[in-house]
């Protein structure tokens, strides 16, 4: 018989066994665990948690992380109904999972995502950034209180290699006293924030910009700089790049690539700022005349290579047949365009070559995104081990909640308008009850007074209309028949 004092005995040895193998043979192991089981281990010895917690084995296992893609639709109404913001994480074998974005709440915009870290902007006067796997939020204030059209794509977050440093960026809308909107279409400042600094930062742009141009082709944070689209009206294509290091806390702008060929039959070109493969990519095509989301003739899509001596584009694949909607910041995954068909279907192509035209029978549909059928985002998403608690000094740190029950919480606002039409409804059918009953009770006493008529003509008359009227009560009454 095995006694407790020897199973102790044999645990103890075996821990000691585990923990005699050399350390980087031990980070090796943990390197291909997902960040779930390695937040169990933490709590296993302290020569564990020590490996995990420390910031190069953080920075490793992030390397080796797989990346998803998250796709985020904002809170809104979808043919008049309020529905909540939604997420959808797409894993490397392209098998979708909803509810498994509990860090995202019903009311929360995405405007980021970066080393596992969402950046979320809400409709108070703070913004949160949250690590998606451990649930850990840190609350932040806006840098700036009351800004009349402020809108969560003039936010962006992004990661510099060299400082190692988060940065959240803010274009401020011309304002007067920092309220009323000056020229809400136009930008002077861009406010910078440094994750675990204790305020925000003023800088000014060489010249007013457009916040349309940010809003209609997006943002994107590559290599420790922010690129976006601006109007530039010397250029041939009226748009040049802008872009903002977060480092030098410099501009610069860099023309567009000119290798277009414009049809009549087409509507107007349209530009796009995205990601792909961590390269600054420049996604054209011409749209319809009725919807500019639409895609319509041949989608060209340029990358930008810096070196040294000079910056040139490249133009990575021209594709006929397009997609209809360009997702963004990121709608290349791995090797495939991630994309939608119409409101709801979010559907993906191989990327074949460099030219190629698309073959829609050969889409492979995803998951339907319904009722979230307009504004869906696409970014790039992985799981982390990336800690809050160092960037507190500014900020609120909030432990991750119980996910049980998570589901029907991000969905309350829907659940209460469900609840609003159920109690609407069952009052509806308590009247209807209520005036069953009371025609009940008036056909019967007007049977009962029936009998008093000597006409005989009136009295088949009155009771043929009052069997007509109680007709829809037919199962409830029963009808008085003239005996005469």
């Amino acid at each position: 018989m095995v006694t407790e004092e020897t199973k102790s005995k044999k645990q103890r040895n075996g821990e000691c066994i585990i923990n005699r193998l050399p350390v980087d043979l031990i980070e090796r192991i943990f390197l291909g665990l997902p960040v779930s089981t390695l937040l169990t281990c933490v709590g296993v010895c302290k020569h564990w948690h020590n490996i995990i917690r420390d910031p190069q084995f953080v920075a490793l296992h992030l390397q080796c992380a797989p990346s998803y893609a998250l796709l985020f639709s904002p809170r809104g109404l979808v043919s008049g109904e309020p529905y909540p913001s939604d997420a959808v994480l797409i894993d490397e074998a392209w098998s979708s999972s909803r509810y498994a974005v509990p860090v995202i709440g019903p009311d929360d915009f995405l405007f980021g995502s970066c080393n596992g870290l969402l950046g979320l902007y809400t409709k108070t006067s703070m913004i949160k950034i949250a690590n998606l796997a451990t649930g850990e939020c840190l609350h932040l204030q806006k840098p700036a209180k009351n800004v009349k059209g402020d809108h969560f794509c003039f936010y962006s977050f992004g990661f510099h290699p060299v400082t190692k440093e988060y940065k959240i960026t803010h274009f401020l809308g011309d304002c007067i006293n920092g309220r009323r909107p000056h020229n809400k279409d136009r930008f002077n400042i861009i406010q910078v924030y440094t994750l675990g600094d204790e305020k925000w930062k003023d800088f000014r742009t060489p010249k007013a910009l457009s916040l349309i141009s940010v809003r209609n082709s997006g943002v994107v944070n590559v290599d420790g700089k922010m690129y976006w689209l601006t109007e530039d009206m010397s250029a041939n294509c009226q748009h040049s790049v802008m872009s903002f290091d977060l480092l030098e806390e410099s501009f610069a702008m860099t023309q567009l690539p000119a290798a277009y060929e414009d049809h009549d039959y087409y509507g107007p070109r349209k530009f796009w700022i995205r990601d792909i493969d961590g390269k600054i990519c420049i996604v054209t095509a011409q749209t319809s005349h009725y919807d500019a989301r639409t895609v319509l003739g041949e989608l060209q899509i340029w990358t930008l290579d810096n070196t040294a001596e000079q910056q040139r584009w490249s133009r990575k694949y021209n594709i006929k047949n397009p997609p209809n909607y360009i997702l963004g910041p990121h709608f290349v995954h791995r090797d495939r365009i991630l994309t939608q068909l119409g409101s709801d279907d979010v559907c993906s192509y191989e990327l074949l070559s460099e030219n190629f035209k698309i073959d829609l029978s050969k889409m492979v549909k995803l998951l339907d995104f319904s009722p979230h059928g307009q504004n869906l985002q696409s970014h790039n998403c992985v799981k982390s081990l990336v800690r809050l608690e160092v960037f507190s000094k500014a900020g609120i740190v909030r432990r991750p909640k119980q996910w049980d029950g998570w589901e029907l919480k991000k969905w309350e606002a829907w659940e209460q308008n469900l609840a609003k039409k159920e109690t609407m409804w069952s009052r509806l059918y308590e009247d209807e009850h209520k005036k069953t009953a009371s025609t009940q009770s008036l056909h019967a006493r007007l049977n009962h007074l029936l009998p008093q008529i000597l006409d005989d003509v009136m009295r088949q008359q009155i009771c043929m209309k009052n069997n007509q009227i109680c007709a829809a009560f037919a199962d409830q009454v029963i009808p008085y028949r003239d005996g005469s």
